[in-house]
């Protein structure tokens, strides 16, 4: 039976950076792309970081049964949905280990739909001020940042993050990410430790 690792922290975490060292590291993990309707960030790619889609396709798709999750964000610049499509891309029968990445109320839904045996949480933390200085470093880097929904998305993270919802979600381990070399290692070791085969 295989399994999905899910990666997920707070904004500006570290937690994209997190998923792209562990797909550098461990070529056997199966990747998942989700769908969205925001439009594409400076330099992402269609079909890399994400399918970039409209309202009325993902309207489609849900009538059709084929949303596995979908979280829709009131925005600055309008509704953003991000949403998992069955569309083949996980067969946890196939034996294989997926590596996704999402927010703590999209891995609570694949959870409930993988049953809580499919998924595997890597939670990374990062102390809030860090988290800041990090999201406004970034967001200072785009052609047209967006300093407001940055400040939306990082109050936000507040509310979904707390500590009640970890803990109904079944996330106890937390990876502190102030040392990404560290924190690495530790992430490595406690996935190698799952992907044994006795």
């Amino acid at each position: 039976m295989g399994k999905i690792f899910y990666v997920m922290g707070k904004s500006a975490s570290g937690k994209d950076t997190v998923y792209k060292k562990i797909l550098e590291s461990r070529k056997n993990l199966k990747t998942v792309v989700l769908y969205t309707t925001r439009p594409a960030r400076d330099g992402e790619q269609e079909g890399v970081e994400y399918h970039f889609t409209n309202q009325e396709s993902m309207e489609k798709l849900e009538i059709q049964g084929k949303l596995i999750e979908k979280r829709t964000y009131e925005t600055v610049y309008g509704p953003w949905s991000y949403f998992t499509v069955d569309d083949g891309q996980i067969n946890l029968s196939d034996g294989n280990y997926y590596l996704m990445i999402g927010t703590l109320e999209s891995y609570e839904k694949m959870r409930n739909y993988f049953g809580e045996e499919g998924l595997i949480p890597i939670y990374i933390e990062v102390d809030d001020g860090i988290r800041l200085e990090r999201a406004v470093q970034r967001e200072k880097t785009q052609k047209n940042p967006k300093y407001r929904e940055l400040c939306r998305r990082y109050l936000a993270d507040e509310e979904d993050f707390k500590e009640g919802n970890l803990i109904r979600c079944g996330i106890l381990k937390r990876y502190e990410n102030y040392n990404l070399e560290a924190c690495m290692e530790e992430i490595l070791k406690d996935m190698d430790s799952e992907m044994i085969v006795y």
